[in-house]
């Protein structure tokens, strides 16, 4: 009989901006008495956000919603410029706890529309990472910029401006992008990128190393919850490469069936899961059998960000 052995993915877990985002909301609650409110939630983690509101965190869906005499947080996934000034023109102090890689890319829409360029954002309609992108668009400018999610969307694109540049969403599938922008470099060949990938460091290490996982496993599980792009490329990608893959909140959504015939599962989370689940999940399946564990790989990532000069 084959053993049944359980092997985790390096790195998995929380990236610096998410650290950085839940650092800014609990250093909050811990150094003003006012309520803390929080536009949108600060990551997409089911878990992360029930522990910050049992600790009191209060999460709104816009900025309207929050009063004058509380501490207001934007989300890592940053929001656009109307958003940003109607917290300034409001009687409370915020912070901005938008993941810095996120207003890097914020930075570079700029850039563009004020040297004439049309822009073109690679990214999934509807998030809030792409919606808050879309938002810093300067308006007045003879600029435009236009989404796009898949190759039929590049196809149907209509650009007279011969200046044109491209961002992207960092949180999608490395592969996939890659593509994408093979495709704009094609239909536009004088456009430009970024100097460096906007797809984060973090994002690109999780896909890496699933990669390696999925070609080890049988089954691979993607903690995260069903809101989180970057989980849901992990899953994706696993499945790509050949293994059954589940996407989970936490053990509770395991289920014994799921590893029928399966000797050797892989573990990975991701950037907003935090590591208590991984352990609970390796509890989990320890009492089915699987008792054998090991890392993958040494990998670890040391990059950390700031806190604001207020909290640090």
């Amino acid at each position: 009989m084959k053993s049944k052995e359980i092997i985790l993915a390096n790195p998995r877990g929380f990236c610096a901006g998410v650290e950085r985002a839940i650092d800014i909301v609990e250093r909050s609650l811990d150094r003003y008495s006012d309520p803390v409110y929080v536009r949108h939630h600060v990551v997409h983690n089911k878990n992360v956000v029930e522990k910050l509101e049992s600790k009191g965190v209060r999460f709104v869906k816009e900025v309207k919603e929050i009063p004058d005499n509380a501490i207001a947080i934007f989300s890592a996934h940053g929001v656009s410029k109307d958003v940003e000034d109607s917290a300034i023109a409001r009687d409370f102090k915020y912070f901005d706890a938008t993941c810095p890689l996120v207003t890097k890319v914020h930075l570079e829409v700029k850039k563009h529309a004020e040297k004439g360029r049309d822009i073109i954002l690679i990214g999934h309609k509807g998030h809030p990472e792409v919606i808050g992108t879309l938002g810093r668009h300067p308006k007045g400018k003879k600029s435009k910029i236009f989404l796009v999610e898949s190759a039929s969307d590049i196809e149907k694109l209509s650009i007279r401006n011969t200046k044109i540049a491209f961002v992207t969403q960092t949180t999608l599938s490395v592969d996939e992008t890659a593509e994408l922008i093979g495709l704009l470099k094609e239909k536009f060949p004088n456009i430009i990128g970024p100097s460096a990938d906007d797809i984060c460091y973090a994002t690109q290490n999780r896909q890496d190393a699933v990669k390696q996982l999925s070609l080890e496993c049988d089954c691979v599980i993607v903690i995260g919850s069903e809101t989180s792009s970057n989980s849901n490329r992990l899953k994706e990608l696993a499945e790509k490469c050949g293994a059954q893959a589940w996407l989970v909140d936490s053990e509770e959504n395991l289920e014994k069936s799921f590893f029928k015939n399966v000797h050797k599962i892989g573990i990975t989370a991701g950037a907003s899961a935090p590591e208590y689940i991984v352990q609970d999940v390796i509890k989990y399946l320890k009492k089915l059998g699987y008792k054998s564990l090991r890392n993958l790989s040494d990998n670890k990532e040391t990059i950390s960000f700031k806190l604001p000069k207020e909290l640090a």
